[in-house]
């Protein structure tokens, strides 16, 4: 599986708050925008749809370091951090136009059967991870 991704987004005004600064629910969405861009890159969409086995979210955190403003672009970073028997974590970087980490954010996914509902292995789904 990749270990590394990036991806560049634009800051849209529509992502600002009553302060004037890119409100916390914005840096979710990057978040988000980076993870399935990092399931499409990694083929797990494409396994989804042809098994019913895909990814589901039992987990997300961001931690928050720097305020981001209107008009600008980040870049997350996306990497696999570890890997356990039915899950994964993936850690994010996302970082200012400047080069400054604005925010780190780590996500659990869990492979999951959606025919069976049952968690599957991740060795079975994806190979061996490493």
């Amino acid at each position: 599986m990749m270990t590394e991704h990036s991806l560049d987004l634009r800051i849209d005004w529509s992502d600002l708050d009553r302060f004037g600064h890119v409100n916390n629910i914005a840096y979710f969405q990057y978040i988000q925008a980076a993870r399935v861009s990092y399931w499409e890159e990694v083929g797990l969409m494409h396994i989804y749809n042809t098994t019913n086995v895909g990814p589901i979210l039992a987990s997300t955190k961001c931690d928050f370091k720097k305020q981001l403003h209107y008009p600008g672009t980040i870049t997350v970073r996306t990497s696999l951090a570890s890997t356990g028997r039915t899950s994964f974590t993936l850690r994010h970087l996302l970082i200012d136009q400047a080069g400054d980490v604005v925010a780190e954010g780590t996500d659990v996914i869990v492979l999951y059967d959606f025919t069976t509902q049952k968690k599957m292995a991740v060795r079975h789904v994806l190979g061996d991870p490493s």
